[in-house]
């Protein structure tokens, strides 16, 4: 979601069927996405209510393994821009097929005490790069804040959804700078706007993902699918890696 920014069945193993005996549907607190989709929540897929279901108190992660069929980037001119980007992990400006991916989402209390869910995408490039967010409450129903990169520079409503065969669309909405006081609005001619579909393949047994980013002017930015499987791996006291946190949190959303 960057010219601006983007900004989505576990394959059961003995491991993670270890991590299911321990909460994973958000008992213990509400999920930042249970509360932002209400009695909604429950029309999810069973195994993406499990994904996006537990909170900072249930001590579970999510990881997610698999790959990329097709990464695509616009017009070249563009390059440039996402290479910028790319500096403080948000998008990056290469593009192929059948591309290794990964997915980590932790949840934890961040350092102004908001529940907080990270989505730390990595793609197996020759050079990896990485897509870093980490995801908030907001006060708006249907509504969750994503703050992108390692800094927390920019701010993006995002809108959440249930599709009618249980899957979740997440659609991003107005962005600000939230670097500088009073979070002022980036212009919507900067910025590109992302939507989000994720979905539980029964038949494959696992999750499938498109995502698509574009620019008023210019159209495309990039957009990528693919699927992943998931485990669901216990966090120990040591809590979650400071790898996957990310350098400054903002206070403003």
């Amino acid at each position: 979601m960057t010219i601006a920014a983007a900004s989505a069945r576990t394959t059961a193993t003995a491991a993670t069927s270890t991590a299911t005996s321990t909460s994973t549907t958000g008992s213990a607190g509400p999920s930042i996405f249970r509360r932002a989709l209400g009695a909604d929540f429950d029309r999810l897929h069973p195994e993406l209510q499990r994904r996006f279901g537990f909170s900072s108190q249930d001590g579970v992660a999510c990881i997610g393994t698999g790959r990329m069929e097709r990464i695509r980037q616009g017009a070249r001119w563009l390059a440039p821009l996402l290479r910028l980007g790319s500096r403080q992990n948000i998008l990056f400006p290469e593009h192929g097929r059948d591309v290794p991916f990964t997915i980590a989402n932790y949840a934890y209390r961040d350092g102004f005490g908001r529940e907080t869910v990270t989505f730390v995408r990595t793609f197996q490039f020759t050079r990896p790069r990485r897509f870093d967010a980490t995801m908030v409450a907001a006060p708006q129903p249907g509504t969750v804040v994503d703050f992108l990169g390692t800094h927390q520079h920019l701010a993006v409503d995002l809108r959440v959804r249930v599709t009618g065969r249980g899957g979740l669309v997440i659609s991003s909405g107005e962005q600000r700078v939230s670097a500088l006081p009073g979070s002022p609005r980036w212009p919507a001619v900067l910025t590109g706007r992302a939507d989000l579909h994720e979905w539980f393949d029964e038949e494959a047994g696992r999750f499938r993902i498109q995502v698509r980013v574009v620019n008023p002017l210019v159209g495309l930015v990039m957009g990528y699918q693919g699927w992943f499987t998931a485990e669901y791996p216990l966090i120990g006291p040591e809590g979650i890696p400071n790898h996957v946190r990310p350098v400054r949190e903002s206070v403003r959303t």
